[in-house]
């Protein structure tokens, strides 16, 4: 690993504007020629700031047929997450349209503000067979931007009107804004929130994911949405060897104590540019432990940076993984927690009027 530097952006998680060589797109440093050309004449270039592009897809349930994850629909209201989450399996996404999946993926937003709408049209059709949607599965419904758009409340009043089952998954306290949607959607049997918890520690979050929530702000979020009735999962995610395990124990026993009673964790994955976007980051952070963290990486991924395969990907294997594995479920032993399935209903489903037509029953 590389002799510590200075981060290059302060207040971002990545340090490049990595462009992806597999899909043939020229390189460029930082985020952009610009940036550069301002260095060299003024010295450092200015501080990057979050710009929003506002889309119109012509459809928003995205639907997958993968084996290893417990969902088969989701939304996705926006794309590219201001979090700055260096681990974010996310990131290669923002590749496919001549992005950087480094900070191009957190500076360079994009909102679909007629979700709602689209959703809408969607729970109408005739044939349409409700199943939970997933939301946060790829960027975080709850990044600071929904503070100005409120797409992910726009859904969520959909659901309620059509009493369809949703579940978020977040790194945030942002989705107390909208307890009063998720208490009654709970109440109905309709609605689970997951918050990922990476670490305790929020000088270390800061350099994970820099514009995330604090952990405590999380933790306290998991309390409140149990003391509303929401269904509240505590997600240990990702597990990073020699930098965020060592938090495990606590986490779980700081949200037992809160009354969240599921609990589940996930090992650090590094898909694509990922991998290389967090070795950069390593090599800033933790030079002294660079070689280390990958080393034991490789180990529990079948001696890759990554293991994209079905199941497997999920489930890591070899003795670190047994040892973080035994850790958790002693941890969640002594705190009387489990990684219950929450199980919505999807029998109250009632599709939403459309053409101005009022519903008879």
């Amino acid at each position: 690993m590389e002799q510590r530097k200075e981060p290059s952006v302060h207040g971002r998680g990545a340090q490049s504007g990595l462009v992806p060589a597999r899909f043939g797109l020229a390189g460029r440093e930082a985020d952009g020629d610009w940036r550069d050309h301002v260095a060299a004449l003024d010295g450092d270039p200015p501080k990057l700031r979050t710009t929003v592009i506002e889309e119109h897809p012509r459809t928003i349930l995205a639907f997958n047929q993968s084996p290893d994850i417990g969902f088969d629909r989701s939304i996705n209201a926006y794309r590219g997450c201001e979090h700055g989450c260096i681990y974010c399996f996310a990131r290669p996404t923002h590749a496919f349209h001549d992005l950087s999946p480094g900070l191009d993926f957190e500076t360079k937003l994009f909102a679909k503000p007629n979700a709602a709408e689209l959703l809408r049209a969607t729970l109408a059709r005739p044939k349409y067979k409700p199943r939970p949607i997933a939301m946060g599965t790829n960027t975080d419904p709850y990044q600071p931007i929904e503070g100005r758009y409120g797409i992910t409340r726009q859904v969520l009043e959909v659901c309620l009107e059509t009493r369809h089952p949703v579940t978020i998954t977040t790194k945030s306290d942002r989705v107390l804004r909208d307890l009063d949607l998720l208490s009654e959607l709970a109440g109905l049997g309709l609605a689970a929130v997951a918050i990922s918890v990476t670490s305790l520690d929020p000088k270390l979050s800061g350099k994970l994911e820099p514009r995330a929530s604090a952990p405590a702000k999380r933790l306290a979020a998991l309390g409140k949405l149990v003391e509303a009735g929401v269904p509240a999962h505590c997600s240990v995610s990702p597990v990073i060897p020699a930098i965020t395990d060592e938090f495990m124990e606590a986490i779980v026993a700081r949200a037992a104590a809160l009354g969240v009673r599921s609990a589940g964790w996930i090992p650090l994955r590094l898909p694509y540019e990922v991998a290389p976007l967090f070795r950069e980051w390593l090599s800033v952070h933790f030079p002294e432990r660079g070689d280390k963290v990958m080393s034991i990486v490789r180990s529990i991924r079948g001696g890759k940076d990554n293991d994209p395969n079905f199941f497997t990907r999920m489930k890591p294997s070899g003795v670190w993984a047994e040892l973080f594995r035994a850790r958790f479920r002693l941890a969640c032993r002594r705190a009387g927690m489990t990684k219950e399935r929450f199980e919505l209903d999807c029998s109250q489903f009632r599709p939403p009027e459309t053409g101005g037509q009022l519903r008879l029953l």
